[in-house]
């Protein structure tokens, strides 16, 4: 399996570039890059704002050698656009039949929850939580070919109405936060130091 992590946008309502804010002893980025170790083969960072950032946080994380995927950066030009183009972007890359999509600013998720998903059959796997979905989302490959027909003036919301979504219920809150504004930041922070 493969997995798409997002990391092209402005975050602007986090009054910081979010991606490369501290969690622990990782980034933001880096803590929703690794809960994939194990899962999948490689992990694809589509970059756009401040891709210079991204790209040399990669670059670190490769040197550290610490995970058994392969982490590949790719730089969405049209970033602008609005975050389908970076999907759109990323679907590129994907080379197996079914791989995971993520915001790359919800770190949180636990590693078994990724596992269960990754078993779970289905076009469209979504985890959640209280009966809330969240992130990572799982699709299959016919999914990937309907992103690339729609128009990218589009959203994910849309393509994904086509299809009939599973909902894996699972106890794991991470699954539904994010890193938006600082006050998510301030939950992420007291969240991570309590699990």
């Amino acid at each position: 399996m493969e997995a798409i992590v997002l990391a092209a946008g402005y975050s602007s309502r986090a009054n910081a570039f979010k991606m490369m804010l501290p969690l622990g002893q990782k980034t933001v980025l880096e803590y929703t890059i690794s809960k994939f170790e194990g899962v999948c083969s490689r992990v694809i960072v589509v970059a756009g704002f401040h891709a210079e950032f991204i790209k040399e946080e990669i670059e670190k994380i490769n040197k550290k050698n610490c995970y058994s995927f392969q982490l590949k950066f790719v730089y969405n030009e049209n970033f602008n656009q609005g975050m389908f183009s970076s999907i759109q972007k990323g679907c590129t890359e994907v080379n197996v039949p079914t791989f995971f999509m993520t915001p790359g600013d919800c770190p949180l998720v636990k590693r078994e929850t990724i596992q269960l998903l990754a078993e779970h059959k289905g076009d469209v796997v979504i985890p959640s939580f209280h009966y809330k979905g969240g992130h990572p989302i799982k699709l299959s490959r016919i999914v990937k070919q309907k992103i690339f027909e729609t128009d990218p003036e589009s959203n994910l919301r849309m393509v994904l109405n086509g299809f009939n979504k599973e909902y894996l219920c699972v106890d794991d809150q991470g699954v539904i936060m994010d890193v938006d504004t600082q006050e998510d930041y301030q939950q992420a922070i007291d969240y991570y130091n309590k699990t």
